[in-house]
This record gives structure tokens, sequence and C-alpha cells, in this order.
């Protein structure tokens, strides 16, 4: 995926209402922009990083940009959530996910369950429907390259009701996916941050044992272009489920 225009840099200087940020561009203004992120962006919002903006396409929109990148140490990550869905569909178009292979058409938040909308619906002929959830992952506790990306960065009830819905499919015959897509390129496993909401981990836990399955993968960030990169395992109960990735290099800025 492809930025439509050139980022714009800047310095953040504090993200709140959880939509809005101050930033102070390079030359010298201030400005408030949109924060495409509903979480507590947990170790990406800290006052004076590094941030990149894209800018609207429609001119007379109130907030003309958008965060989309911020640098944590030696890292950029990607903090906008509306992203994933459109790397998840490019990189399934792309066969860069084995796992979800083989479907003929891709449909994008189709209704289903009790008054949800799922984010990628795969189908086939002689297949079953593939229901796939997708998640934005930017969480890392820990310095340095290496080390567990986590979701959710907060409580998340609407996240746990996915997961029932995503049960409910499996339980009438379809296949049912969560795919969590870490927006960053210096982790190399995945976890549930249990001790930030334990009623989500414990919801995964039960839906994992219904026959919902689950997928991580991490991308390569740059300040042009994101792309879904590598398969990441998943650290389960002290368990790792998925094969060790390919180490892989950034992104050309």
């Amino acid at each position: 995926m492809r930025f439509a225009s050139p980022l714009v840099r800047a310095t953040l200087l504090r993200r709140y209402k959880r939509f809005l940020a101050d930033v102070h561009f390079e030359d010298g203004r201030e400005e408030v922009v949109h924060v495409a992120n509903s979480g507590s962006m947990l170790g990406v919002s800290a006052p004076g990083a590094q941030v990149w903006l894209s800018r609207a396409a429609t001119p007379n929109r109130r907030l003309p940009h958008t965060l989309e990148l911020v640098r944590v140490g030696n890292a950029l990550v990607g903090v906008h959530t509306g992203r994933p869905n459109a790397l998840a569909e490019e990189a399934i178009g792309a066969g860069r996910i084995p796992e979800l292979a083989g479907y003929e058409s891709v449909r994008r938040e189709v209704p289903y369950g009790r008054a949800s909308r799922i984010d990628l619906l795969l189908e086939a002929p002689g297949k079953p429907a593939c229901y796939v959830e997708v998640k934005n992952v930017h969480l890392k506790r820990g310095r340095g390259r290496g080390g567990a990306a986590e979701f959710p960065d907060s409580v998340t009830a609407r996240g746990a009701k996915h997961l029932e819905e995503l049960s409910r499919m499996v339980a009438a015959g379809r296949r049912a996916v969560m795919l969590f897509v870490v927006q960053r390129g210096d982790c190399d496993l995945f976890r549930l941050a249990a001790d930030i909401d334990p009623v989500y981990a414990a919801a995964f836990a039960k839906a994992r044992a219904r026959g919902v399955e689950a997928l991580c993968y991490g991308c390569k960030i740059g300040r042009t272009a994101i792309q879904l990169a590598r398969p990441l395992p998943i650290e389960m109960a002290g368990e790792m489920a998925g094969e060790m990735p390919l180490e892989t290099g950034p992104l050309a800025d």
C-alpha cells in the first residue's frame, strides 16, 4: 500500500480526545490533526516524537492532516487503524498470506452476525466462506529490535464481541480467522496483553478452542509505503504457535 501523496514530517506535541493531536511542523506552524485510532496508543504517543502525516484528498476537510507514522527509537510505527484492512486485502490478492489463498473474491465490511460487519469475507465455489476479522497492532513494551508485539493496548469490549461473532460462524460451518496486523517491523512474535484486558484474553482463548483461527503478520514500514511482510509466531499460554519468521529488510524511504 503506497501513500497517495508524500507524507509530511512534524513533531507530536500531544494526543488528546482520542481522535485529535497537536503537532509542530518544520516551518514553525502548529496544527490540530486527525488521529484515526481509538485505543490508548500506549508507547506511540510521547510528546516530542517525530511523526509523519497524510494530507486529505478533500481540500475542505476540517482537519486536513491525519497521523500515519510515529518514530519510536529506530522504528517507524503505523498508528492509523484504517490501514490494516487494505494491507490485508492487498496481501491476500498478492498471495502473501498462504493461509488465506484459494479464494476467488474478497468483500469488505459485509454485514453478519448480530449487527456486526466482517472486515473481509473470502469466498470461492465449493469452499466454506471465510470470515476474517483484522486487528491493528502497534503496542510493543520493551526497547530495541525483537521482542513481542501485543494486543490490545486498552480494554476492548468490541474486540471480545468480534471473537464471539467469529465463534458463531465456525459453529455454522464457516471458516473464521482473526488476523493481527503489526504495523511495525521490530517485533519477532505476538502475544495478547492479558494484563491490559484479561476479558479479551479469555475470550480469545475461548474462541480458539471453538475453532477460530489466529494469524499474525508484521509489516515493512516506510515513509512512502506499508506492506504486509512476514508471519509472526503467536505466543499462547507460554507456548508458541507458528514458525519463526525469516528476517526481512525495511522498505526504502
